[in-house]
This record gives C-alpha cells, structure tokens and sequence, in this order.
C-alpha cells in the first residue's frame, strides 16, 4: 500500500462526480450556494443512503428478528446484511462483533459500564489523552466515581501530538484500560494507534479507539490495528444520525453482563430467570435503529465504492491547500498543526471570537463549526475560549477553501484587522 501522501490525487472532475451525488450540495445558503465544511460534526448524505432509509419504509418496515411474515423476514435480511458490510469494512474477523448503538458516544458509556465498571476497583486506572471529545472523558469520570478508579490524562504538546514518551510513562501496572482518539476532533492530529495498542497489550492493558473522526478519513482496519474495541458514529461516514457502532472482540463481548434490559437481547424470561441472548445481541434491547443500521450499510458501500485511499489522497491535497492559504492570512493562528493530521482546520482570528467569525461565513454561505466542539480541555490547553473549524470531506474543492478565504477577508474588513 502507497503511503497517502505519495498517492496521487483524484482527477477533479471525479469530485465533481461525487457532489453530484449529495442533493443539500444545491442548496443556496443567505442567496449563495452552500459550502459545507462543518463535516466534523456531520457529514452530508448520499442520494443512495437517503432513497436507502425511504425504501426500508416503503417497502420492508416491520420489526427485526421476531416475525415469521415476509416483511420481518426482509427486514431482518437487510439489517443483518447490514452488520456483515460493517464487520467488512473494517474487517472485524465475526458480524457478531459488531452492536448497533446510537452512536460513538452510547458505545463508550456502553463499554464504560458493562466492560470497565465490573471489574475496576480503588487504585485502578483509566488512561485517555488530553485532546479527547467529552464522550471520551465524562463516561470514564463517572465510572471512576463509581469505583474509586483514577483517571489518568496523556498530555499533548503544542502541536497537538501526543506526548509519546508520557503515554509509556503514564503506562502503568495499575492501568487497566486505555480509551483515546484515533483521529483528534478538534485539532485533526493522528494519533500512532498501533503504537498506543501495542505497549498497552504490553501491559495487560485493552484499548478502545475512539473512530468518530477517522472512520471517514482513513482506512480503519481493527485486526492490524489489534484494537480491543472501536467506536464510530454513522452520521460521520454519509450515513444517517442515530445509529452507530460499536466493534469488540468476540471474547470480550462474551464475558460482559448486558447494560440495558428489555426485549431482544432475551433468549428466555422466567419471574425467577432470564437466560440472556447470544452476542451481539445481548447488547441490542429493545427494537433497534433498523432503516438507520440498513442505511449506514450503504453509506459504507458508497465509500467503498470510491474508496477510502482515493478519498484520503483527495483530502490530503485539500489539507494542504487549505493550510498555505490559512496560514498566509494576518493574525490567523491555526491550532493543531501536528505532522500527522487529517482534515481538520483549527483556528482563531486576531481578538474576533469563533461565533462571530462563523456568523460572518455563514453569510457567505460558508459553514463552519465555531466553539468549543465538545473538546473543552483542548481549549484550556491552547489558552483559547474557542476556535474555528473547518472540516473537510470527499466531496469538498478547492474552490470552497477559496470560499473560506474570501469570507475570512470580509470577517478582517468587518472588525478592522
């Protein structure tokens, strides 16, 4: 496999192919058409996901697993099929490895209190880093709160790269697991997974990766990886909102209690006994996002359908195009400008706060996310309230960074900077 950064890039009249295929791409935003770089929060849709969802409704709605008539029988298939394309994409060795959630953050809590809660004890420790998404910081405060357990936090440095040689310190006999981000949220930097993974192991120590970010820019592969568990969301990869995933590996699975009781997840129920289901199963109560699980599957057969080095390649370009152009903007800082990065543009402008500069872009028909973005300790480090981002996807140009430019020069003439 060619390094991404020695791929060559897409011919741009495929991206345009690509667009075409996104409907909200037509849509104008205050009278100009819209330029969406606010993928870090959600990606757009695919015409194929969309008619997916709609066609599950008209033509299979029925519950999962239970009917024996035609429709349930169909829906089943589908949502079945669904849960193998997952296991192929990121080639979980079993479908069964693989629970539908709600997204990236049910499935931390999920592994939080089913896997981490049962045997943590006063003294233990949980290992994260310091550029984690809350839903990778507040479950494990509770559940340290909950057990007398230590959190335990890996610096970063003023790249935002993780501090390699604290993370081996920090790496202790007393850590009993490690849950960090493969793709950091607010900054974009990379971090080494399988470096991370492996003195972990070393220590007796399971991972969880966080892949909300990374699933839809890198090539996720969670046997070489050896990842214990791995969490993504849908609505980051072109699939739908409500639906997620979480991968473990099988053992783990079956050895951890259920963490939700109710239907489905059941194999009998006695008043004096309940004989739980098999994996993935036991972790699936109640009547699942099924057209959400049926249309994520799509969505995965979209990026398939390009693939995921082709989009990474294409990125790759953009990122660096975007950060010439950003950088040669007076008084514009970016934040995050780790070596190993994806995406993800960072930044704050002279004294103008985030939302005002994002208010302004929007006007422009630009969209951007402007806040904290769910990554408070992120700012603190940097000694920002806020920051800018701009995050890009398969179907962004170069023509929307110019975009961004133009209306980062009207945000200067506005406030004088």
């Amino acid at each position: 496999m060619k390094p991404i950064g020695q791929m060559q890039a897409p011919d741009p009249r495929n991206v345009e192919h690509w667009r075409a295929d996104f409907p909200i791409l037509g849509e104008r935003v205050h009278g100009r058409p819209l330029v969406y770089l606010d993928n870090g929060a959600t990606t757009q849709k695919p015409a194929s996901v969309i008619y997916a969802e709609n066609a599950y409704y008209r033509h299979s709605n029925a519950n999962v697993h239970r009917g024996v008539h035609l429709l349930s029988q169909r829906a089943t298939e589908a949502f079945e099929a669904a849960r193998a394309k997952i296991a192929r994409f990121i080639n979980a060795q079993r479908p069964d490895e693989i629970v539908f959630v709600r997204g990236t953050t049910e499935a931390i809590n999920l592994v939080a209190q089913s896997f981490a809660r049962p045997q943590l004890k006063p003294g233990d420790e949980i290992l994260i880093s310091a550029m984690e998404h809350h839903s990778n910081i507040v479950p494990w405060q509770m559940v340290c709160e909950q057990t007398g357990a230590v959190l335990k936090v890996v610096p970063i440095d003023d790249t935002g790269a993780l501090d390699a040689g604290a993370y081996e310190r920090l790496l202790t006999d007393h850590t009993r697991l490690v849950a960090i981000t493969h793709l950091a949220n607010a900054l974009g930097s990379i971090n080494p997974v399988e470096l991370i993974v492996a003195a972990a192991h070393a220590k007796g120590a399971p991972v969880l990766l966080d892949g909300a970010q990374a699933i839809s820019h890198l090539p996720v592969d969670v046997r070489a990886l050896d990842c214990d568990f791995y969490a993504f969301s849908g609505h980051k990869v072109y699939g739908p909102t409500g639906i997620g995933v979480l991968y473990a590996k099988a053992a783990l699975l079956e050895a951890m209690p259920p963490w939700q009781g109710g239907g489905d997840m059941i194999h009998s129920v006695t008043f004096e006994k309940t004989e739980y289901n098999a994996i993935p199963w036991k972790f699936e109560a109640g009547t699942p996002n099924i057209a959400g699980a049926i249309a994520l599957g799509t969505a995965l057969d979209y990026v398939d359908g390009i693939g995921m080095e082709v989009i990474a390649a294409h990125e790759a370009g953009l990122l660096a195009y975007a950060t010439d152009a950003l950088q040669a903007i007076p008084g514009l800082r970016l934040i995050g400008t780790a070596r190993d990065k994806a995406s993800i543009l960072s930044f704050v402008l002279d004294d103008v706060h985030a939302h005002d500069v994002g208010t302004i872009l929007d006007h422009h028909g630009v969209a951007v996310r402007a806040g904290h973005h769910c990554a408070m300790p992120v700012m603190q480090r940097f000694g920002v309230p806020a920051t800018v981002r701009a995050s890009l996807a398969l179907y962004n140009t170069r023509e929307d960074i110019d975009a961004l430019i133009e209306g980062l020069g009207r945000v200067r003439e506005v406030f004088g900077s």
